[in-house]
């Protein structure tokens, strides 16, 4: 009898120690150093443009894979295991519904911190299997238009309102030079909702091939625009083409203004008035040879771009730039910084100072509070947290955006972008080849301003 219960015990103990090993060669349970879920493995995608001759934003998956390495050695979110794909969208239609129907095959609960002008092409596979859009980029209407779709900023109008208030209070004639595309076709009236917010004249739209190698003729026709301003040095060119715009301010700087010609004086005029003529005539020779204030959007303009071209001796010295963000040296970044630092592995890509790295960023801290919020539930799907996210009273960004929410009561009337729900925005200025605030220019939300812009055809 004895010698049984002690085969009986023995074999207890072994079936658990078999058993506890599997759970742990398995994964059974939460993920080490986890606060919850099941062990599950949540599967998310960021899909971007990359090695195109036109817009490249890199550091949004650099930035998604380095949040993957990290958050895993924490643990995972909420204990369960975070699995990034990405994708590289081409710029092209073709390519993001590629990159949207990958997503949907390898069952993703969500794309997460991307970029892409084809709103069409991936929303509709997107929204057809459920999966929310969380965090993008911004420049396609249907990313502010979709019930699929959760904004993190204000996207292209936010910015584009933004820099036409920047440019009102300094400028007379402004000049707009800007992608031939469907994106680009917006970006005038959103300008001009901001430059007529502040009582000036509509900017002129000046056409440009996304991916051109010569500006020459679009450089000639913003300086001629300008120059239609009394003081020269009060004409104004937002160039806003993305990678491209350090092609057109090349071929901006070589373009020289037109001089006037000093009107003949006459032989009988005294030597006072002659002298009054060539003081009148300097000075507006003078005024001639100003260059207009070059002004442009994060994205269009970095710290990168000013860094490569010179610096304090780069072209974009002085030039005025709309984010929606606080600036990159805001110790708001720290975390994200030390991310890249820890787990990017010395990607150059996924650099902290870019607004499509902090994008990406934001997007994922809001996917991490967004399941956490779901607690230990079981088999998260992609609807579980499209619902969560429809019901959250607000998501913390760390002070990088208001407190998020995409509640119905939460949406504004921004005529064909109705879920914009953080208009903010920030103006800054190169000074001595730094980006950095501009002084006297708090952040503001240009929501009432877009709400009383007429609808992009």
């Amino acid at each position: 009898m004895t010698d049984r219960r002690h085969a009986t015990r023995f074999r207890s103990r072994s079936l658990l120690a078999v058993a506890t090993g599997a759970c742990l060669l398995t994964g059974c349970g939460v993920l080490p150093g986890g606060t919850g879920g099941s062990g599950e493995t949540l599967t998310v995608m960021t899909f971007a443009p990359e090695g195109t001759k036109a817009t490249n934003m890199g550091g949004m998956p650099a930035m998604a894979k380095a949040y993957e390495r990290w958050i895993n050695s924490r643990g995972g979110v909420a204990g369960r295991k975070l699995r990034v794909l990405t994708c590289n969208e081409r710029n092209t239609a073709s390519g993001a519904a590629d990159c949207a129907r990958k997503a949907v095959a390898e069952k993703a609960v969500a794309v997460v911190g991307s970029y892409s002008q084809h709103g069409r092409a991936f929303m509709a596979p997107l929204e057809a299997a459920g999966i929310p859009f969380i965090g993008g980029y911004g420049v396609s209407a249907e990313e502010f238009q979709s019930t699929l779709s959760f904004p993190v900023n204000g996207g292209q109008p936010a910015l584009l309102a933004g820099a036409g208030h920047q440019l009102a209070r300094a400028c007379e004639q402004v000049a707009l030079v800007r992608p031939d595309t469907l994106a680009g076709d917006a970006m005038p009236v959103l300008l001009n909702a901001g430059l007529r917010a502040g009582r000036q004249a509509e900017a002129a739209d000046i056409r440009a091939a996304e991916d051109s190698g010569d500006y020459g003729v679009q450089a000639r026709a913003a300086l001629a625009e300008t120059g239609k301003s009394k003081d020269r040095s009060k004409g104004c060119v937002a160039a806003v083409l993305g990678a491209r715009t350090e092609t057109f301010l090349d071929a901006f700087r070589r373009v020289e203004p037109v001089q006037p010609t000093p009107a003949a004086s006459s032989s009988s005029s005294s030597s006072s008035s002659s002298a009054s003529s060539s003081s009148s005539n300097a000075s507006t020779a003078a005024q001639a040879q100003r260059k207009p204030q070059i002004s442009s959007v994060l994205g269009s303009v970095s710290q990168a771009l000013v860094d490569r071209t010179g610096g304090k001796e780069s072209p974009f010295e002085g030039a005025y730039v709309t984010g929606w963000y606080p600036v990159a040296t805001d110790p708001l970044w720290d975390p994200m910084r030390k991310v890249v630092a820890e787990y990017a592995f010395g990607d150059d890509e996924a650099d902290p100072a870019d607004s499509g790295t902090q994008t990406t960023w934001i997007a994922y801290t809001v996917f991490t509070e967004i399941v956490k919020q779901l607690g230990d539930k079981d088999g998260i799907t992609a609807r579980d947290v499209a619902r969560a996210l429809n019901r959250s009273d607000g998501v913390g960004t760390g002070g990088l955006t208001p407190d998020l929410k995409w509640r119905f009561q939460d949406l504004r009337a921004v005529g064909g972008y109705p879920r914009i729900v953080n208009g903010r925005v920030s103006f800054q200025v190169v000074q001595a080849g730094r980006l950095v605030a501009q002084a006297g220019e708090p952040s503001m939300d240009m929501t009432q301003t877009l709400e009383q812009a007429p609808r992009a055809s």
